[in-house]
């Protein structure tokens, strides 16, 4: 999958709490959950998040909770990606269950400010800074992950393959 966005510039440790705040959680709806994503981050945010726009940060991207109301909140915002030097298990395992496709990169973040063009490749793990014309590698999103993010998610992915069903 290639994607091509504007960069959002997060630090460490950015938990799920700080990704969509508990006091929004009394509901699953994501047009609703995306209207507060990262708002005790950066409180324009939501409002300014551009659909296909990146997510950059630093290590320990989604730690906290395990809920899955996190990567939901960035899809339905419109972020096609999330590049960081690394994620918490729990969130890393949602969001491709959830279809937000996430790389892995020690290097990329640090190179990324909020307002770069950034293209992003998953199959093949190539994240391009094109503002700065600088290229990193990160881990290429397996196949079979590929193939949750492409259906949507891991509900949709069993829908429309019948995987998991016997």
């Amino acid at each position: 999958m290639k994607l091509k966005g504007n960069a959002w510039k997060f630090g460490a440790d950015v938990d799920t709490d700080r990704i969509i705040p508990a006091r929004y959680l009394n509901t699953s709806d994501s047009a609703e959950l995306a209207k507060h994503c990262m708002e005790d981050e950066d409180p324009a945010f939501a409002a300014k998040v551009r659909s296909g726009d990146i997510i950059a940060a630093d290590k320990n991207f989604g730690c906290g909770s395990s809920r899955e109301h996190a990567p939901i909140a960035i899809k339905a915002a419109g972020v096609s990606c999330v590049i960081a030097k690394s994620f918490a298990r729990i969130f890393y395992r949602n969001a491709f269950n959830m279809g937000l496709p996430i790389l892995e990169s020690e290097d990329a973040p640090d190179s990324i400010a909020t307002g770069d063009i950034v293209a992003v490749d998953t199959a093949l793990g190539e994240i391009t800074n094109v503002t700065k014309g600088l290229r990193f590698k990160a881990r290429p999103i397996p196949p079979f992950m590929q193939g949750l993010v492409a259906a949507g998610g891991l509900l949709e992915f069993i829908k429309k393959t019948g995987v998991g069903l016997n």
